[in-house]
């Protein structure tokens, strides 16, 4: 099949012109003929806006694949998330414990509602949140946890339910990354009582922009529909008893991802295989920790994430560049939400906040080819040559609380 890479960020286009030519980015999407034969016949249909059959099969399509029973398109994942939110009647006066690392957008979700975002430090091998750490967190103003299946691999759902039913809190999944993870067996969007999905770009799969809601809460359901569509009920048109948003997916998006959704089992068993290459090429480089995958759980690796510790001789912060003049595209891990001037902290979260300092981010597309892993970690090993030791052993720095990790690796 032909493909269309697109890139995601302008400023790369823009250094085109002295960008080698075999650069690899950090993330392209993988769209075909497919996506724009669906996308034609939605453009002429006439129905490009949110009306239109490619909105409910993409709804049915994703809701089956998380095997729940309701499926609720929404313009991004942001929005998603704060509709299931505003929907709960989560509002000022309330607390959502969300974890420390995480991209803004989960705290800003909360924060949206009039609720106060209350962050919980995250477990230092999985890299989601810790229950034990939301367990001290919980007090009688706590409404509901968020987790985030961060980098794709699943927060640790039966604790945090557990919780849940303990202290009667709702668990809202943020599953922006993770289409398609797993905890025994069962699919992240159906493990609380609704659960948040993006669409964007640079998700395992893409609308361009776009979100979904997923839930066994039909009355839940119900309510997201109706406040998306500026709280008009279906069956009275132009009548408003509330304030509402216009949260709506197009037509022209939906028919990218039912395109997109006739793929998503071919794209997650190559972000799995594109893990499994890069696991075999980096393994034992002294200082980088590779992503874990815990026991009776499966990651997607929506990004291929390692942290990069003493004794690699560069930092996190020095490797980024060193692979961009080599050609190879990455990115840091997400500011910790109690570092950022919103929501900064007296004292951050300690896990947290060591992870996002050591975290790196690898290219991870889907169209990835072997011999462009092989090349990614070939560079990141020659750059570690000066600490390579004759015996192979690992040095750790004591002054890391991550130096002495060892990820489970289960691929």
């Amino acid at each position: 099949m032909q493909t269309q890479q697109l890139s995601l960020f302008p400023y790369l286009e823009a250094e085109s012109a002295t960008r080698p030519p075999d650069f690899i980015p950090i993330y392209e999407p993988w769209l075909g003929r497919r996506e724009e034969q669906y996308v034609l016949d939605a453009l002429r249909s006439g129905w490009i806006s949110s009306l239109g059959k490619y909105v409910t099969r993409f709804e049915q399509q994703f809701a089956a694949f998380c095997g729940v029973q309701h499926a609720v398109s929404a313009s991004n994942g942001t929005t998603a998330l704060h509709l299931a939110l505003h929907a709960l009647g989560i509002g000022a006066g309330d607390e959502v414990i969300v974890p420390a690392l995480t991209f803004i957008a989960s705290a800003n979700a909360v924060s949206y509602t009039g609720a106060t975002p209350v962050f919980a430090d995250v477990d230092p091998i999985t890299w989601c949140i810790d229950p034990a750490d939301v367990a001290r967190r919980i007090t009688p103003r706590t409404r509901a946890v968020m987790p985030v299946h961060l980098y794709g691999h699943p927060a640790p759902m039966d604790a945090l339910n557990s919780l849940a039913e303990r202290y009667n809190l709702i668990v809202v999944e943020d599953a922006a990354e993770a289409h398609g993870a797993q905890v025994h067996g069962r699919r992240v969007g159906g493990l609380g009582r609704i659960a948040a999905f993006s669409f964007y770009a640079n998700k395992t799969i893409t609308t361009g922009e776009g979100g979904m809601l997923t839930t066994d809460d039909g009355a839940l359901a119900a309510r997201c529909r109706m406040l998306r569509d500026h709280a008009m009920p279906p069956e009275k048109r132009y009548w408003h008893d509330e304030i509402g948003f216009n949260y709506r997916m197009t037509n022209l998006q939906a028919a990218v991802g039912v395109a997109q959704m006739e793929r998503l089992e071919e794209f997650i068993e190559r972000k799995r295989q594109i893990a499994r290459w890069y696991c075999a090429g980096l393994a034992e480089i002294p200082g980088v920790i590779l992503p874990a995958e815990a026991a009776g759980y499966t990651n997607i690796y929506w990004m291929f994430s390692v942290l990069v510790d003493a004794p690699f001789p560069l930092s996190r912060d020095a490797l980024i560049p060193a692979l961009r003049e080599r050609g190879i595209d990455s990115r840091p891990f997400f500011h910790p939400m109690d570092t950022l001037p919103p929501y900064r902290a007296a004292q951050p979260r300690s896990v947290s906040l060591a992870l996002s300092r050591t975290g790196l981010n690898l290219p991870s597309s889907p169209s990835l080819t072997e011999d462009q892993i092989a090349h990614i970690c070939a560079t990141i090993r020659s750059l570690s040559a000066p600490v390579q030791h004759a015996n192979g052993a690992r040095q750790t720095s004591p002054q890391s609380p991550i130096s002495n990790l060892q990820s489970p690796i289960a691929l």
